[in-house]
């Protein structure tokens, strides 16, 4: 069995809205993202621990900002993609572990709707993804909410049959 594990990090600064966009999931928000697709962060960190585990690059490679063909896009189509790309070499989720970091909006009652979005897309099962949302505790960019900021890491397997092959 071949094993490897990516991480992947992705931050968005604020600008107007009335939502964000994270896990697939909207969520109400006073402001929005400023971003050339819709900002998702935190599957934009996780398409980089996907190619990261499979030495791909990066999320900016595969989908540059500087092609009109993916302003505004819903970074699910890019998370879909990712997966075609996973696949397509043999390679299925193990698991998938993400962080956010934000002081607000709240994200706990987000959680269970994003870890099923993004279960859906990987085309694994829900044991195998896992979210944390926490604060910054006031510091930085993310304390002063200017932003918020993603942590992914994934392992992937090729060669052994299972959920998500």
């Amino acid at each position: 069995m071949n094993l490897r594990i990516g991480h992947g990090v992705d931050v968005h600064t604020f600008t107007d809205g009335d939502h964000v966009t994270l896990g697939g999931v909207r969520i109400p928000h006073t402001h929005g993202f400023k971003a050339h697709s819709d900002g998702d962060v935190l599957i934009h960190a996780l398409c980089d621990a996907l190619l990261g585990a499979l030495a791909l690059g990066d999320i900016g490679h595969h989908f540059p900002d500087t092609d009109p063909a993916y302003k505004g896009i819903d970074s699910r189509i890019l998370l879909r993609r990712v997966m075609e790309e996973l696949r397509s070499r043999g390679f299925r989720v193990v698991n998938a572990d993400m962080t956010v970091l934000a002081e607000a909006p709240r994200l706990a009652p987000h959680v269970d709707a994003m870890r099923a979005v993004l279960a859906g897309d990987m085309g694994v099962g829900l044991d195998r993804v896992n979210i944390k949302a926490t604060t910054n505790e006031g510091m930085g960019y993310v304390g002063r909410r200017e932003g918020i900021l993603a942590y992914a890491t994934v392992l992937v397997s090729q060669g052994a049959a299972g959920e998500g092959a």
